[in-house]
């Protein structure tokens, strides 16, 4: 039997693995590193950066290269059913390579894997397919979670619901009725661009918690030129990004 575990590590400082997470990663007989291209080599070392910072003894780490998605195909979810597919099986030759005997295998997931990532979907085609697989997971802090601490907010208003949810679907659906407060994340294309600036506060953040961490809040049209122009330096600069934002209606205070 392998047991595959899912570890969240928030936006990749060490200090934001739980002692759950820290003990886990010990006790794994491999710890699986996906790299994600040249350009994204980064992500790949701080999981090493990590491993040598929490790790009380020595455990293997096998990386191993993840498919990349073919946006030309169909429809969006088609193409990511598609990617997601390409991910199980790479995922299921890795792992049986690594314990051909069985045994436990970690895989660090960014903020926590049960909030908008997919790991968990992924892994349920391992379990459709056959594979003598058990799932845990060990949950972590959020990047919103990071994100609010980092501005010192609350994240709802007095008594007031939050929508988290994504760049495409803001951009697609726009501001819902009677939304108070959003979170928007996995939002490539500055999705808060289609709404009226004068309308919102911004408060935004990348790399929350680490060396290069931006922070940037106010009314969205005093900063969205500025998050913009920052969001495309730092992604040229790194290679990759990571960021989150919240937003809420400039008449809702609480």
């Amino acid at each position: 039997m392998i047991a595959l575990h899912f570890i969240g590590i928030g936006m990749g400082n060490p200090d934001h693995l739980t002692a759950q997470a820290i003990r886990e990663l010990n006790q794994a007989d491999v710890i699986i590193v996906p790299r994600k291209g040249a350009d994204k080599a980064d992500l790949a070392d701080l999981r090493r950066q990590i491993c040598d910072k929490v790790l009380r003894h020595p455990v293997p780490i096998v990386e191993f290269d993840l498919p990349v998605r073919n946006s030309t195909i169909g429809t969006y979810l088609d193409g990511v059913n598609d990617w997601h597919a390409a991910i199980a099986t790479t995922w299921q030759r890795v792992i049986r390579q690594s314990l051909p005997n069985g045994g436990t295998a970690a895989l660090m997931i960014w903020g926590d894997p049960a909030l908008y990532d997919s790991s968990l979907r992924i892994a349920e085609r391992l379990l459709n397919s056959g594979m003598p697989v058990q799932i845990h997971m060990v949950p972590g802090l959020t990047s919103f979670q990071l994100l609010t601490a980092a501005h010192c907010i609350p994240l709802n208003t007095l008594g007031g619901a939050v929508i988290i949810t994504t760049g495409r679907n803001l951009r697609e659906k726009g501001w819902p009725e009677g939304c108070e407060t959003m979170v928007v994340m996995l939002d490539g294309a500055c999705a808060f661009q289609t709404l009226e600036p004068a309308d919102y506060d911004i408060w935004w953040g990348a790399y929350i918690g680490m060396e290069n961490q931006l922070l940037i809040e106010g009314a969205l049209a005093d900063c969205c030129n500025e998050i913009i122009t920052k969001r495309a330096q730092a992604r040229q600069q790194h290679g990759w990004i990571m960021d989150v934002y919240l937003l809420r209606k400039r008449d809702i205070r609480g």
